[in-house]
């Protein structure tokens, strides 16, 4: 597997490990989760602006597996979502695109079961990952892409300090077939302790209504 920072002695730094905050814990994705995730994610809702469709308990066993694949080539580190107070799977989300010799890599590929969205969940999910890239994998540049249709995403990612770079046309084909425009977004490591105040405020305080 890649690292970001240098090796010390010989440890590489990107690495299946848990993210444990106060309302979600992040485990290393595994087969076992199938069922745990098929329960929440077979959600034709879920997928309606996404480059991923999941319909069957096959399609979520291949998401599982591209997912491990791309992290034994050492691209990817998945990770399943827990919601802490229930003990349950809620959602999958993952590193992606990793670039050690530039020291940047992506967010996404991020899901989450319809009853926890504009939740916490995914506020301290992207703060548990955004402070784990920039403060020991030593990052300079963390990277979310989204479709230009997806509002909602959009909306999240700007809510959370990133900043929109630019729309990528015609970037990729969705599975019915449309053309889908990409939009860009990046949190730059000088960025990072004024989003990190701003996500723990969000996280701690006692009004959630705007997460």
């Amino acid at each position: 597997m890649p690292e970001l920072k240098t090796q010390m002695s010989g440890t590489t730094l990107i690495h299946p490990l848990t993210l444990d905050g106060t309302h979600v814990r992040l485990e290393p994705l595994s087969l076992s989760h199938h069922a745990a995730l098929c329960q929440v994610g077979l959600d034709p809702g879920l997928w309606k602006v996404t480059m991923t469709l999941i319909r069957t308990p096959d399609d979520m066993r291949q998401y599982i597996e591209t997912a491990l694949t791309w992290q034994a080539e050492g691209t990817a580190l998945p990770f399943v979502i827990i919601e802490k107070s229930s003990g349950e799977a809620v959602g999958s989300t993952r590193y992606g695109n990793i670039d050690s010799a530039n020291r940047r890599l992506e967010i996404g590929w991020t899901w989450v079961a319809r009853t926890w969205q504009r939740t916490i969940v995914n506020t301290e999910t992207k703060y548990l990952l955004l402070k784990h890239a920039f403060e020991t994998l030593g990052c300079i540049r963390v990277e979310f892409k989204t479709d230009s249709l997806n509002h909602q995403s959009r909306n999240a990612l700007v809510r959370i300090g990133a900043k929109e770079e630019g729309i990528l046309r015609n970037h990729m084909i969705a599975p019915n077939g449309r053309i889908r425009h990409s939009v860009y977004y990046s949190i730059i490591d000088t960025e990072w302790p004024t989003v990190k105040r701003h996500l723990e405020k969000k996280i701690y305080s006692s009004d959630t209504s705007k997460l």
